[in-house]
Parts: C-alpha cells; structure tokens; sequence
C-alpha cells in the first residue's frame, strides 16, 4: 500500500482546510466518505470521520475494494470497520466495487434516498 508522507504541518493545514469545508458550505447534501475495506481505518481515517460526524449533515460511508477480498468476508470487514470508527449501532456502512461493479445498486439507492429530500 502506498501511503503518502507529509510533514505534519501539512496534515494540520490540511486539516482546517477540511474542516472548514465540511462546515461552512450549507449546500452540501450528502457526504460520502470512502475507506479501503482490506485495511483498519487510519487515524485520519477516524478523524475524517469525527469531522463528518460533527456536520450534522447527512454522510454515508462507503468500504471500497470490496472486490479484493472474498465475498464470504465482507461482511465482518464492514463489522470489524464499523467497530474501528465507533460507529452506532443504526449508523450503515455499504461496501463496493468499482472493478467489478458489486453491491452498486445499494449504493445508489442510498444517494438517491438522499439527493430526492
């Protein structure tokens, strides 16, 4: 896997910039956060999260590369990726594929529940 290193200036410019974002701009409908389902959330991962969480805007998280494990472990992937992110309960994460277009339709049934409030 490649990860990116970056001083930790960056990461904390980078930071405020995100959060900035995520809190100033009322015309976001939906936030989409999307995580690799091979890997435990990364601290920035969880912070990213946190942010999101915070909006009190609508997100959806989303566990991507659900195609590079067998179909028979996706589902504790997602448990084991709710648990790491302190997730409620209620809260849902759907995992995806890109490459081989898996799980897409609830996908998109859940940005379209969305995007028609």
């Amino acid at each position: 896997m490649d990860i990116v290193k970056c001083p930790n200036m960056i990461k904390i410019k980078c930071g405020k910039f995100i959060e900035e974002y995520l809190f100033s701009r009322k015309e976001i409908e939906l936030i989409i956060l999307i995580l690799d389902i091979r890997h435990k959330p990364t601290e920035n991962d969880k912070l990213m999260y946190e942010y999101i969480k915070q909006t009190n805007k609508p997100y959806i998280v989303i566990a991507n590369k659900a195609d590079k494990i067998a179909v028979t472990k996706v589902e504790n992937a997602v448990l084991d990726i709710k648990r790491d992110l302190n997730m409620d309960q209620d809260e849902i994460i759907l995992p995806f594929s890109t490459e081989r277009k898996i799980y897409t339709d609830e996908i998109w049934k859940n940005i379209n529940n969305w995007s028609e409030k």
